[in-house]
């Protein structure tokens, strides 16, 4: 559905490609801090945990941006445009 010029479901698509990205990186993030952990690297390990947890509220804030995609392509929905 097209609404106000953006393809929603296109967009919505995008979005989710997105997270499906954050979320591949968020798995290596895990794999490698246990590796760290594995081999004694304790700060490594924290701090790559810590990369997770950022990656994680990225992926929070993709399922939020999703959300507000479709209230805002209701709330415009009444929306028209005319060619000059």
């Amino acid at each position: 559905m097209c609404t106000n010029g953006i393809n929603t479901g296109q967009f919505e698509q995008m979005i989710s490609q997105i997270d499906d990205h954050v979320k591949l990186e968020r798995r290596w993030a895990h794999n490698l801090a246990h590796q760290a952990e594995d081999a004694g690297y304790a700060t490594v390990c924290e701090k790559l945990h810590a990369a997770q947890a950022l990656l994680d509220e990225a992926r929070a804030a993709l399922d939020e941006a999703k959300d507000a995609l479709e209230d805002d392509a209701e709330a415009v929905a009444g929306v028209t445009v005319n060619l000059v």
